[in-house]
């Protein structure tokens, strides 16, 4: 493939199946313009969301609102901690990322409803949410290491924030480097900044990749 190389149907019909539509089916358009996707029935608690691609880019936006791991209509965004976390409360993540040229990424984090004052860290992490928090594995690294020292805004995606007295935060991070296929697939939420944090949250994220 070219210009869009690396950029799989799969992660286009993982946005698709994340918008909550109305239930029926419809074909999504793949990177090379080829049939990517079925959409699935929605429900209540399914995130929102829009997927764009083109000769030199790809864009992303997925939104949700949180709900505990045991709620009633399942969301793609977990809270572990009501008090830091509250259900109800939003996140929305976006991705660009350019192939043409020099190639680059974005992640862009957005929250509301969280508690006002509270510093949070936040990284892209290699796995899907769960009801357990530890089930979406370790961070996403550009350059997979044990050494601690690799556990840096440089080989990964922070996204750490301070909610500001309404509780919404913002956050953004640009990396010359694309994610690999498959190994980044959420947002977690953790109760501190840092490299590290017990997991209050998580949002399970239709990330993009470059080969």
């Amino acid at each position: 493939m070219t210009g869009m190389t690396g950029l799989c149907a799969r992660t286009l019909a993982a946005a698709v199946l994340l918008t909550g539509a109305a239930a029926g089916t419809a074909a999504a358009a793949g990177p090379s313009g080829g049939v990517g996707a079925t959409v699935l029935p929605g429900a209540t608690g399914a995130a929102r969301g829009s997927v764009a691609s083109g000769a030199d880019g790809y864009s992303m936006r997925t939104a949700a609102r949180f709900a505990p791991p045991t709620a009633f209509v399942p969301s793609a965004a977990v809270t572990y901690d009501n008090d830091l976390v509250p259900a109800g409360s939003g996140i929305e993540v976006r991705q660009e990322m350019r192939t043409g040229g020099a190639r680059t990424t974005t992640v862009r984090l957005r929250v509301t409803g969280l508690r006002p004052g509270h510093a949070y860290g936040a990284h892209v992490h290699r796995e899907p949410c769960g009801a357990d928090p530890a089930a979406a594995g370790g961070h996403y690294q550009h350059r997979p290491s044990g050494d601690p020292a690799a556990v840096n805004p440089r080989n990964e995606v922070w996204l750490d924030f301070t909610a500001d007295g309404r509780g919404g935060g913002t956050a953004s991070a640009r990396h010359d480097w694309g994610f690999r296929r498959g190994q980044a697939s959420s947002v977690v939420l953790h109760g501190a900044p840092g490299g590290s944090g017990v997991r209050v949250a998580c949002f399970t994220v239709p990330f993009g990749w470059a080969a």
